[in-house]
């Protein structure tokens, strides 16, 4: 059997905060264990929102700034760095299914899910491929800053555009990533406690899609999420009203506390 023969649904990008996003991933990730509908989807973050890697230290993040620039903090289950979601020039998407239809072998499985972003990238008509060889860090806390790795990061000709992540819970397999839809310099290096990166040397390592190609941000994401259809046969869904609820309340009981956030611990671990 292929992707496309089973039932898969495309969620159409959608405002929400950063707990919602995360809790609504690991509800998604329970349907789809349970034979409900597999998910892909676009996302987009409001307010503005750095998302921590699951073990990035909490000291590592310029809380005063954050509050200030009224910049939501959560963290994610993947690790890595953190990444800067702009309200405006993030582009996020996620890929939920269960396990078993997935290749166990982590390199293989980044390669399988991360089809449908360079073909969303060629349609956006943006030269973005696998980096060919690994690249020193610049600054370790913050994704788009820290070493590139030819299994997940996506850049042009050497700058990176696009970082993926996953993890797997009992029963499924959650990848997300973001997409660089514009440069948000300032903020995305202001949430970095002590990072000591210029503006210009962060241009050097990250582009954006509308430097790329110059296309609006209604347009990529129309493109991203043709890709994700395309590549598993989904139909447009939406979330249940119990998926709602239910990640409300993990929103509110984990991914919005500080033991979560500061510390790395919940209820539910």
């Amino acid at each position: 059997m292929t992707l496309a023969d089973r039932e898969w649904r495309l969620i159409p990008e959608a405002a929400r905060d950063g707990p919602m996003q995360m809790a609504l991933e690991e509800v998604a990730a329970e349907t789809a264990a349970d034979g409900g509908p597999r998910t892909v989807r676009a996302y987009q973050w409001a307010p503005s929102t750095l998302s921590m890697g699951y073990r990035q230290d909490a000291e590592s993040v310029d809380w005063p700034y954050a509050e200030r620039e009224g910049i939501t903090v959560t963290r994610r289950q993947t690790g890595g760095g953190g990444i800067y979601h702009d309200e405006h020039a993030d582009i996020s998407y996620s890929v939920i299914a269960p396990a078993d239809e997935l290749p166990g072998d982590l390199m293989d499985c980044y390669e399988l899910l991360c089809e449908p972003i360079l073909s969303a990238f060629r349609e956006m008509g943006v030269d973005a491929d696998f980096v060919s060889e690994e690249q020193p860090a610049i600054h370790e806390p913050a994704c788009y800053l820290r070493a590139l790795h030819p299994a997940h990061d996506i850049a042009v000709d050497g700058r990176k555009i696009s970082g993926n992540a996953q993890y797997r819970t009992r029963d499924a397999v959650i990848q997300h990533g973001s997409l660089s839809y514009d440069l948000a310099v300032d903020a995305h290096l202001g949430v970095f406690a002590e990072h000591g990166v210029s503006a210009d040397r962060f241009r050097e390592r990250v582009t954006s899609i509308r430097e790329e190609c110059g296309i609006d941000r209604e347009e990529a994401v129309a493109a991203l999420e043709g890709a994700l259809a395309a590549w598993c046969d989904a139909r447009v869904g939406e979330w249940t009203d119990d998926e709602l609820a239910a990640a409300r309340e993990l929103a509110d009981e984990k991914y919005a506390t500080d033991e979560w956030t500061r510390e790395r611990t919940a209820p539910t671990n």
